[in-house]
């Protein structure tokens, strides 16, 4: 474990940019981003180069539900003096081989991706560009260390001129054998390789591959863990042997893990043993021969043979090996040979199993998993020809990691297959990303679209003011008989009633003259029983009138009179401030005799009824007008009032000249416009999509409130569950698995939005919030593509929402005849307040559109209930006044 403990160290310092330069562990970005997911299809070419001989692959992926792969491959030589000669010979010799191969085949004209296992030390910068950084393997071919090896590919392809090939991916062998198993298994997330040298790689969270910019999703990276320990963090386990090892090799100092554990070095570390041994008077009657003094003499393949889990064959074995360096061993001697190889083969299985262990805590921490489901994909010499060293290899991780359930996938054709299994990816992920972006394209709005609603929503701005006009106007712009904003002087008792829900508050705000603004709120809520809400007129005013008589009594006021605001949220028709008729009921409510009749009046009769205490009604109000005067009491230059929660509105100070609908000419009044019905009448039809439309359809009032549809928190979950079903049905999510859950309308909130687009919000996170949507087998992949529509859907919503309050203070500009306007909006509603970028956006889209206007935010604080009061407190300062 505390060889585990210090890898996991040294890998961290690879995924460091700070400490990567120096890191022994260099954790390689491979640019590879996604493992196979069952899906892939086409005919793809594969290259594998890394000895005297390399590979051509046909590699035919079918989709038919059965993952069968069909592959056609030829060897080809390559001559030493071209190992060793002019590079550009060398891929000149590539592509003539490459040229063969699908003459051969009848498929030269064919156009086909390719991807290309090189497996030589590389710096990756892209999927299909890798710079060789030196030769190893005898090959010394001048002019390509330091050159993109796929450039060079591309070059002498072209050279050729009789055929081309689309090079999508450069890997190495061990990503080869990850992509590989991974197609078989898709949980497949890790390549080993063990044989003539040793290596693994995995699937790493981006955010944690500090080399590169970008924090969502996952990239393979290569460890090189063969580099561990060349920093001298091994030397309290080498050995004399190690060490011996070491200088006698072409690389003295570097690979130092890889040569305690490959077969490259293991029959040689046997030779040593037996050689000291020997020395010592331990074996063969301490005579040495000219054999066993010849370095390399012991084959890692003698060791294999010798450890056949008969022991009779092994010993056998033992024997005709020793006999072949020229000894003559006695049986203990062939059974001390026997163990020795056990020590060496057990050494390098568990060191193997250590370095392994810390991979697999770094997956399962990244995944934040109580217990890791896992599988490994396998190649090697070693892994699959030794005896026993898998079986060891397993038995210590489990051992070293017994909340892991680790499966071992042993890799077919790794180097070759993977190559086209990464190129098919890659080609899946071109093809997908393509079809995603389509769709995604109908959901985003240039610029010029901005300014095409900005110039729309104007229109109707003066249609709904103008007498002519109004009636057609899907821009009601209501006058609300608040004829001005508060202006400091506000000072007493005020009481505020808001009524919008199942829920019903009762406000007492004292307000205070003066520097500071002093208010002071008290406030009780009551619940409105779900049988007064659908029972009659008198017994849901009865009740309202009931819970304030409560509440005067608690707060000791019951014989005082006192000015009132009510905050009725329901579509009212206002003809004075202290008036409404109500519409029609939304929200649950179904109370009769209501709808057609004053609601002030409604409220009055009922006090009456109950000749219990007495007030004095003023104001009644919207929200949107309540928040704008809640947040102009702070900031006197608040003239617009906005709301961005579950529905959306916004109001404004209009010039009563402009205002046709109500007498007079003098003064400013404040207009609700009613916003959330701009497109009611077609203007957004150009603008809306298919998920749009479905969601309309599908809502309570289809054709009704469509920008409102578009913006606010009542329908971006909708939006997004549309589109997410769509991806889905394509193939292009979740591997096109639908959950029964995701059918279900409605299920996805639009809370889940700013939950999944925080910045602080890890990719396993929102995976969790799909799992709770049935969506189980979800992979990281998804979770980024899910946190990209919820992005593109959002970011329409607040551009949308910053064009419509461009024309709102563009209009306030030319009103007033300015050349800039400095402006404060006062703005409230749980999409705004709680998205992560939803306010940004806006804000960036209203300056980007309405540039001489300067804009302040200002988030209101209960705009309902103390907006209302304000609106009463200012109502009772103007008539104190004398002004109309």
């Amino acid at each position: 474990m505390d060889l585990a403990i210090q890898f996991r160290r040294e890998m961290d310092k690879g995924l460091c940019r700070d400490t990567n330069p120096t890191a022994a562990v260099k954790m390689l970005p491979t640019f590879v981003r996604s493992t196979p997911d069952g899906t892939e299809q086409g005919e793809f070419l594969a290259l594998d180069l890394g000895g005297s001989n390399f590979r051509v692959l046909l590699v035919k992926v079918m989709a038919n539900g059965k993952q069968e792969v069909e592959m056609e491959n030829q060897i080809y030589a390559i001559p030493e003096h071209l190992m060793r000669g002019n590079g550009s010979q060398l891929f000149d010799h590539i592509a003539d081989c490459l040229a063969n191969f699908l003459q051969k085949l009848g498929i030269k004209d064919k156009k086909l991706p390719l991807g290309f296992t090189f497996s030589f030390p590389c710096q990756q910068t892209k999927l299909d560009e890798s710079v060789l950084v030196s030769w190893t393997k005898s090959f010394k071919s001048s002019g390509v260390e330091g050159k993109d090896v796929v450039s060079l590919l591309r070059k002498a392809i072209k050279k050729r001129g009789d055929f081309d090939v689309d090079i999508l991916a450069v890997i190495n062998d061990t990503v080869g054998t990850m992509m590989t198993c991974g197609y078989d298994d898709h949980l497949c997330e890790i390549g080993l390789i063990v044989g003539t040298g040793t290596n693994a790689c995995y699937m790493e969270q981006m955010r944690n591959l500090d080399l590169l910019d970008g924090d969502e999703g996952r990239m393979c990276v290569n460890t090189e863990w063969g580099a561990f320990g060349d920093d001298g963090s091994l030397e309290d386990l080498r050995t004399a042997i190690d060490r011996e090892i070491d200088a006698g090799s072409l690389n003295p100092g570097k690979q130092l893990f890889e040569k305690m554990i490959s077969g490259l070095y293991m029959g040689e570390l046997v030779r040593l043993i037996l050689l000291k041994m020997t020395k010592e008077q331990l074996l063969f009657q301490g005579k040495t021969t000219a054999q066993l003094l010849t370095t390399g003499s012991f084959n890692t393949s003698h060791i294999f043979a010798i450890e056949n889990d008969k022991d009779e064959e092994g010993l056998a074995s033992a024997q005709q090996v020793l006999r072949g360096l020229g000894l003559d061993p006695s049986e203990e001697d062939c059974g001390t040979t026997r163990r020795v190889c056990q020590i060496v083969s057990t050494r390098a299985a568990h060191l193997c199993a250590a370095t392994l262990v810390a991979v697999l805590r770094q997956i399962r921490d990244n995944k934040a998993a109580e217990k890791l489901r896992t599988t490994i994909g396998v190649d090697g010499s070693v892994y699959k020809n030794h005896p026993e060293f898998s079986r060891r290899l397993h038995k210590m991780v489990c051992r070293l990691v017994p909340d892991c359930d680790v499966r071992f996938l042993q890799s077919q054709c790794g180097s070759g297959k993977g190559a086209a299994m990464v190129t098919a990816v890659a080609y899946r992920l071109a093809a997908q990303h393509a079809e995603r972006q389509r769709i995604l394209d109908t959901l985003r709005l240039s610029r010029e679209k901005l300014l095409e609603v900005k110039r729309r929503m104007s229109e109707e701005m003066a249609r709904g003011l103008s007498k002519l006009t109004h009636e057609q106007a899907s821009v009601k712009m209501l006058p609300t008989f608040v004829r001005s904003t508060p202006d400091g002087s506000e000072h007493g008792d005020y009481l505020a009633l808001d009524l919008g829900g199942s829920t019903f508050r009762v406000l007492l705000v004292r307000l205070k003259s003066g520097k500071g603004h002093n208010v002071e709120m008290h406030h009780k809520i009551y619940s409105i029983p779900q049988e007064i809400m659908q029972g009659t007129g008198d017994e849901l005013f009865g009740h309202i009138v009931s819970c304030i008589s409560d509440f005067l009594e608690y707060q000791g006021m019951k014989g005082a009179s006192i000015p009132l605001g009510f905050t009725f949220s329901f579509p009212c028709h206002q003809s004075k401030l202290d008036q409404g008729i109500l519409l029609n009921w939304t929200k649950g409510f179904k109370a009769s005799g209501c709808e057609g009749q004053d609601v002030l009046t409604l409220l009055r009769d009922a006090v009456r009824r109950r000749q219990d205490f007495d007030l004095n009604f003023v104001a009644l109000v919207n929200d949107t007008v309540g928040t704008m005067m809640t947040c102009s009491y702070e900031d006197p230059q608040c003239e617009v009032g906005l709301i961005v929660g579950t529905g959306a509105n916004a109001c404004y100070m209009e010039e009563m000249e402009n205002i046709e609908l109500v007498e007079g000419n003098h003064g400013r009044m404040c207009v609700n416009m009613e916003w959330g019905a701009f497109g009611d009448k077609g203007e957004l039809d150009d603008f809306c999509t298919e998920f749009d439309r479905v969601v309309d359809n599908s809502s309570n009032n289809p054709g009704k409130q469509r920008y409102e549809k578009m913006i606010s928190g009542m329908y971006l979950g909708e939006i997004v569950r549309n589109v997410l079903l769509e991806f889905t049905e394509k193939g292009l999510l979740f591997r096109g698995k639908l959950s029964e859950q995701l059918k279900t309308r409605c299920i996805f909130e639009t809370k889940f939005l700013s939950q999944i687009e925080s910045d602080r919000l890890a990719m396993r996170q929102i995976r969790s919030i799909l799992q709770h949507l049935g969506l189980t087998s979800s992979t990281c992949d998804d979770s980024v593509l899910v946190k990209e529509v919820c992005r593109v859907v959002s970011s329409r919503a607040a551009q949308l929402c910053g064009a419509g309050l461009a024309a709102v203070v563009d209009k306030i500009r030319q009103n007033r005849n300015l050349n800039r306007l400095s402006i404060t909006v006062g703005v409230d509603g749980t999409l705004y307040k709680t998205h992560p970028h939803f306010s940004s956006i806006m804000q960036e889209t209203l300056q980007d559109l309405a540039p001489q206007c300067q804009v302040t935010f200002h988030k209101s604080e209960d705009g309902s209930g103390k907006g209302a009061a304000l609106i009463t407190a200012v109502a009772c300062r103007m008539k104190s006044e004398g002004q109309p």
